[in-house]
């Protein structure tokens, strides 16, 4: 058997503000923008490099926006990504050292909570050179 988590539901009250966030302030890539039936708009979105995807975009779920907290991006390099993100205008957090594991933290438009992780040397290891993490 095989499950692979592809798309994140992002509850969001203005899809047009998000929209423009996660592709302006974020570099996320549109991969589309439908309205199939009346009223359900499905905007998805997809993080640089990433194999998940978000979707926002209305008639499509009873989430209060700004209630979704934790999404997590994690990043081989933070402060880079961090740097680049400030310049595009986004508003993300002083980068805070957890024990050798650093984070920055950021909100969309309407409070979505999400964290940035840079990766573990094992993590990087695996996801770019294809190391087993062992």
């Amino acid at each position: 058997m095989e499950m692979r988590l592809e798309v994140v539901q992002v509850p969001v009250a203005d899809v047009d503000a998000s929209k423009s966030f996660y592709t302006e302030k974020l570099g996320f890539v549109l991969d589309h923008d439908v309205e199939h039936i009346p009223g359900m708009r499905v905007v998805q979105l997809t993080p640089p490099g990433s194999a998940a995807s978000i979707v926002i975009g209305t008639g499509m779920t009873s989430m209060t926006p700004g209630t979704l907290e934790g999404l997590q991006l994690v990043v081989p390099d933070l402060g880079a990504v961090r740097a680049e993100l400030v310049r595009r205008g986004a508003d993300i957090s002083e980068i805070q050292d957890m024990g050798g594991v650093q984070f920055a933290y950021f909100g969309d438009p309407d409070g979505n909570r999400w964290v940035l992780q840079g990766a573990t040397p094992s993590v990087v290891k695996d996801a770019y050179l294809g190391g087993s993490g062992s």
